[in-house]
């Protein structure tokens, strides 16, 4: 499925064929200092501070993917998101066609559903603005299809189902929406719609009769990352769903994170993601 790069120091015995080292021992150490230092020099990075920074096995990791020595890079098991995020912005970079990195967590869920679908944003913008909404959906939308081949349904998700309740929040949904539609009018998407009307053919009859969307969404939008990290981990831990993330997405190259919690396991399964985000990116080169 895929060559796996372990770096860090004091790794102990990898698996047979996997290579394992500390950035430093690298032939492309000295190369990816200068293209650090390139790269980060109107910020005030001379070359020591690039061959120091290039020390961090999340930055040597990016500066791999940039230069085309690897296809992706994975972190987190020890390190913080904003640290993973900041590798991957400083070095990588955002798609030509995207203005802002976000994540999602692909969904297992079990029986009887038994089908895959997508929370966002669950692990990186705290408050989307409208227009941040409405990219969040549609990148999410797009990981989607990458990686089930199922054609997206969007969910905007509230406390109210198409005008039930007003509020401030929800005119910020409603506008979400509107520019998500405008930009790509050709996915399928509605809002605002409440969890069980978006779920739930049943409540999506009575709650949202009509929409295209309410009943058989497989693309999650929370209004915030308050929201949807909160979503994410009910559905985890008490639903039985199987969490896949925080993925990112809107990034120029494959650069995902990892929980803190992950067990060997979550590593192996971002793995493949990872690996899908690649041959994607390649396809497409």
């Amino acid at each position: 499925m895929a060559q796996p790069i372990l770096l860090g120091s004091d790794l102990g015995q990898a698996a047979t064929g996997v290579s394992h080292f500390s950035p430093e021992v690298s032939p492309h150490f000295q190369a990816y200092s200068e293209a650090f230092h390139q790269l980060r020099k109107h910020k005030g990075v001379d070359l020591p501070g690039a061959a120091e920074a290039m020390r961090n096995p999340l930055v040597f990791a990016a500066m791999a993917v940039r230069q085309g020595d690897a296809d992706g890079t994975i972190g987190g098991a020890v390190n913080a998101t904003a640290d993973i995020v900041r590798a991957a912005l400083q070095v990588i970079g955002t798609a030509p066609d995207q203005s802002m990195v976000s994540s999602f967590f692909l969904m297992q869920l079990p029986p009887p559903q038994n089908r895959a679908v997508i929370f966002a944003d669950c692990g990186l913008v705290v408050e989307p603005s409208p227009s941040e909404l409405a990219e969040i959906a549609i990148a999410s939308a797009r990981s989607l299809r990458l990686l089930t081949g199922e054609e997206p349904r969007i969910a905007f998700l509230s406390f109210s189902t198409l005008g039930s309740a007003q509020h401030v929040r929800i005119n910020a949904t409603r506008e979400a929406l509107s520019l998500a539609k405008a930009r790509a009018p050709e996915i399928a998407m509605d809002g605002e719609l409440q969890f069980d009307a978006a779920m739930v053919s049943e409540i999506a009859e009575r709650k949202a009769s009509g929409s295209p969307v309410a009943g058989q969404a497989n693309v999650f939008v929370f209004p915030n990352l308050e929201a949807g990290n909160i979503g994410y981990k009910i559905a985890e831990r008490i639903g039985g769903a199987i969490a896949i993330g925080p993925t990112l997405q809107g990034r120029a190259r494959p650069a995902n994170d990892l929980s803190r919690g992950c067990s060997a396991e979550d590593i192996y399964k971002m793995i493949a993601v990872t690996g899908a985000q690649a041959a994607a990116d390649q396809a497409t080169v």
